[in-house]
């Protein structure tokens, strides 16, 4: 293809990497309030990213830049999404900043490198483009977490993020290493079509393979990689960890599908197994740890854990049905985490965290309509019908059983039971407790009504969940069949 046709297709990343410089430059000549202007060029630059990747959707899939890079449904739906959730927080934590002196033009910028970061991993169709997309992301977010500098609670996570990241790069490089002298190709397509030939090394593959699914766990936080989440959501300013929370793991959800299901699909049966693993123990540690937590964030942190488990078991089926049922369970999950990150953010204030559980106390008193849009989002983490969590973890439970994996569909079941006393126990301590404070809950208009979007969306897409499932799955099925 000609440079016209690859520029066209990458338009939304061009544009994403000159408004950056633009606003690195920009942000130079404004102080104080005038960091305003700052936050409303990163916004527009969303809605620009927006419109580019909406125009320069094409029919079928376009694979441009010699194959290293792809356009189809799935990665402009997630791209769309990520936007979304990306804007989503900046507006949640536009006050939290302020009034702690972080809202810099830094912070903005490496959002935006991260974005960017994001936006290529969703669109790699090539080991090495991949490992580039994962790489901006993973080091804009290391700097990020260490942002609050006189803070050696956010410096100690961050370095731990650092460190531990590092060592997952690590296994995900020596994995894609593997593959490469096991097939000859770092190109996704090409790796797919020597394992379906019988052309590789078939020792060779399976270690790489172990050692990639390894890497990909430690992204997504799931059992045994999952040492970093807890440390790093509670010492991270709250902010960095609704990013970190967020619209990362739609792009770890399209870097899954891309490398195990685009590239080592031949492979189904041997990773489908180690993933099997990876989700009950995900399910298992996850919800019995955030039992135990008195801090909302850590509290969020292992419910993390146990939602990517639930995340996987939608991908380990096997199956168009599977893979569509864990992208929305990726798109729900983000909607309902930047909800309770955005709650805490909204009842914190200068020189008070709200991330105690005590802190919730007697909610409804104080705000009967923040109180209502947390137990929504409360109920949407447990799985209560008639919320989109529920919806959530039936359509990927529905995939695991038609595969025959009923045993683990049990055991999903069981532990979802338990998981819904650590959320209940947030909803009991807003209705049924006496509050600690009386103080006036104080937040900005668009902060108010993105927070009631938020809560009310989850039961929106509850009692209406088809319209996002159909595109998830006609997403996924273009994606995957035009191959």
């Amino acid at each position: 293809m000609n440079l016209a046709t690859n520029l066209f297709h990458a338009g939304a990343e061009i544009f994403l990497l000159t408004m950056v410089c633009v606003i690195l430059i920009a942000d130079l000549f404004v102080t104080g309030r005038g960091k305003m202007f700052t936050y409303m060029m990163v916004q527009l630059t969303l809605l620009g990213c927006s419109f580019i990747t909406v125009a320069t959707h094409t029919d079928g899939i376009a694979n441009v830049f010699s194959n290293m890079y792809v356009d189809d449904l799935m990665s402009d739906v997630l791209k769309l999404l990520a936007y979304l959730a990306v804007s989503m927080m900046l507006v949640y934590s536009r006050t939290y900043l302020l009034a702690r002196g972080l809202f810099s033009g830094e912070f903005m910028s490496l959002t935006l490198f991260a974005l960017l970061g994001m936006m290529v991993m969703i669109s790699a169709s090539h080991f090495l483009t991949l490992y580039l997309g994962l790489e901006l992301l993973s080091l804009s977010l290391y700097a990020m977490v260490a942002l609050q500098r006189d803070s050696a609670v956010a410096t100690e996570a961050a370095m731990k993020y650092f460190i531990l990241g590092a060592l997952a790069s690590g296994l995900l490089l020596y994995g894609m290493s593997m593959i490469y002298g096991a097939t000859g190709s770092l190109e996704i397509y090409k790796i797919s079509d020597a394992i379906q030939q019988g052309v590789y090394n078939k020792q060779l593959l399976v270690f790489g393979l172990v050692f990639v699914v390894s890497g990909l766990a430690f992204k997504l936080g799931a059992v045994p990689f999952h040492m970093w989440v807890p440390d790093v959501y509670h010492g991270a300013p709250t902010p960095m960890t609704l990013l970190i929370g967020s619209a990362p793991k739609l792009a770890a959800f399209a870097f899954v599908m891309r490398i195990l299901v685009e590239a080592l699909q031949p492979l189904v049966v041997e990773w489908s197994s180690m993933l099997a693993i990876l989700a009950i123990l995900s399910i298992a540690i996850g919800n019995l740890s955030a039992i135990a937590q008195t801090n909302i964030k850590r509290m969020f942190a292992y419910s993390t854990i146990a939602h990517m488990g639930y995340l996987l078991l939608g991908v380990l089926s096997g199956n168009i049905e599977g893979y569509s049922s864990a992208m929305f369970y990726a798109v729900t999950y983000v909607l309902m985490t930047l909800g309770g990150f955005g709650m805490i953010m909204l009842m914190s204030r200068e020189g008070f965290e709200a991330d105690n559980l005590n802190d919730y106390k007697g909610l409804n008193q104080r705000s009967p309509w923040l109180a209502f849009m947390m137990l929504l989002l409360m109920f949407s983490m447990a799985g209560v019908p008639p919320t989109v969590g529920f919806y959530a973890k039936f359509s990927v439970l529905q995939s695991v059983v038609q595969t025959g994996h009923i045993p683990l569909a049990i055991i999903a079941v069981l532990f979802s039971l338990v998981g819904a006393f650590f959320y209940l126990r947030v909803v009991k301590l807003m209705y049924f407790d006496t509050p600690e404070s009386h103080e006036p809950i104080q937040y900005q208009a668009d902060t108010s009504l993105l927070i009631t979007f938020n809560g009310l969306g989850v039961l929106f897409l509850g009692i209406l969940p088809s319209t996002l499932m159909s595109i998830c799955a006609v997403s996924v099925q273009q994606s995957l069949l035009l191959h």
